[in-house]
C-alpha cells in the first residue's frame, strides 16, 4: 500500500523538453506565474512590515512564496505530489486571505 502511494505520488506527468515550443511556452508562463506569487508575496509582506497587525500576514505572505516555488518546479516538470503540495497551498491561500482580510483589513478586497 505504502509503495502504491509512493508510486502514484511520484507519477511525472509533463517533462520539459527545450525542443518542443508548446513546452518551452508552459516553461516560461510557470516561471512567470511563480515570479508573479512572489511578488505578492512581497506584497503582502510589506503590507505586514508598514502596519503589524497580525503575524498572520507573515504566514500569509509565506503561502505566497511557496506557491510561487510549485510553479518553479511545475516550469522543469509536473508531478502528482507537485499538484497535491499546489493544492494545500492553494487552500491554504485562500483560509488565510479570509482570516487576514476579514479580521485586520476589511474594506480591502485585494490581497
Amino acid at each position: 500500500m505504502l509503495q502504491s502511494l509512493q508510486d502514484i505520488l511520484s507519477r511525472q506527468w509533463w517533462d520539459y523538453d527545450p525542443s518542443s515550443t508548446v513546452h518551452v511556452v508552459y516553461h516560461w508562463f510557470n516561471v512567470a506565474e511563480g515570479a508573479l506569487w512572489c511578488f505578492l508575496g512581497v506584497i503582502v509582506a510589506r503590507r505586514f512590515l508598514l502596519n503589524q497587525r497580525s503575524l498572520w500576514e507573515v504566514a500569509y505572505a509565506v503561502a505566497f512564496f511557496l506557491f510561487g516555488i510549485g510553479d518553479f518546479v511545475e516550469a522543469q516538470g509536473l508531478y502528482t505530489w507537485l499538484i497535491v503540495y499546489k493544492a494545500l497551498i492553494l487552500v491554504l491561500l485562500i483560509l488565510l486571505r479570509g482570516h487576514v482580510l476579514k479580521r485586520h483589513y476589511p474594506d480591502s478586497h485585494w490581497i
